[in-house]
């Protein structure tokens, strides 16, 4: 079992834990991720690990309450045990000898680029954070990321917090005004970074992406994490989760997103008017 230290709800949709799991903790890098389950009937999630602390043994994971598998781990408390924690899984994210990178997060997509911005910090490379939100009560991590770059560009659609638009302008903003990267990364839904890669592509600027599709053994077994990257099928769990963004057929898993969608629906629901029951 894993202890839950410390419960935080960083906005009405999303909750940060921080859990015991000193073995992790001492082999954890970014870009690498847990398979979750909160209970023993649960369904496994694969998480990012969005920090760990190897001294104090800690891993923290943050996400967003979007099925019943996160809406079942919201529901536990400080103190109570997670049934299943295993990782590091996949691969660390490739850091070294970069200079000056761009850190491109998108909504809870921040959460797993806050490590790498905070990573790169550490290695001495200059970091440019942008980082998008559809309106200021969704923002997240904005200490953090402060902290972490050298330059920090907040986006939200409506504009009620840093700047309006969307992540691509900014991005595309910085380069024009004459900043050269070594590298961009970024993290967040499909759709913004497809067109992340359509824009770095245009510019000839080297692109990573972090992929979250579908998974469930986290071992490359199952084959439901598979993409087609370079016109070949890859797994994010094993090959992954970092690819060459201009290689990725964006479409193709838009597409297979898509699939489980109405499934996911009902069990939310489900899982709502069950919550809803055990409250009264």
């Amino acid at each position: 079992m894993y202890k839950i230290l410390h419960k935080q709800f960083l906005n009405p949709t999303v909750c940060k834990m921080v859990i015991d799991a000193p073995l992790i903790a001492k082999k954890a890098q970014p870009g690498q991720f847990v398979i979750v389950r909160a209970l023993e009937d649960s369904e496994r999630i694969p998480l990012t690990i969005s920090d760990y602390d190897a001294e104090k043994g800690t891993v923290t994971i943050i996400f967003q309450l979007v099925g019943e598998g996160t809406m079942e781990l919201s529901t536990l408390c400080e103190s109570s045990n997670i049934c299943d924690f295993v990782g590091p899984l996949g691969k660390p994210s490739h850091l070294d000898g970069l200079k000056k990178v761009a850190v491109i997060g998108g909504g809870v997509g921040c959460a797993i680029a806050y490590p790498v911005a905070k990573k790169l910090k550490e290695k001495g490379c200059c970091v440019h954070s942008v980082v998008g939100f559809r309106n200021k009560d969704l923002v997240i991590l904005k200490d953090e990321f402060e902290k972490a770059s050298d330059k920090l560009v907040i986006m939200t659609d409506d504009g009620s917090l840093g700047e309006k638009g969307l992540v691509t302008t900014a991005l595309e903003n910085l380069i024009n005004s004459g900043e050269q990267y070594d590298e961009v990364i970024a993290i967040g839904p499909l759709v913004m970074m497809k067109f992340v890669c359509k824009l770095t592509e245009k510019y000839g600027i080297k692109t990573t992406v972090s992929m979250n599709p579908v998974m469930i053994d986290g071992t490359g077994m199952c084959g439901g994490c598979r993409l087609t990257v370079d016109g070949k099928t890859q797994f994010a769990c094993v090959d992954g989760p970092d690819f060459d963004g201009h290689k990725v057929d964006f479409d193709e898993a838009i597409s297979r997103s898509s699939m489980y969608r109405e499934f996911e629906t009902r069990k939310r629901e489900a899982a709502c008017n069950l919550l809803s029951k055990e409250a009264e």
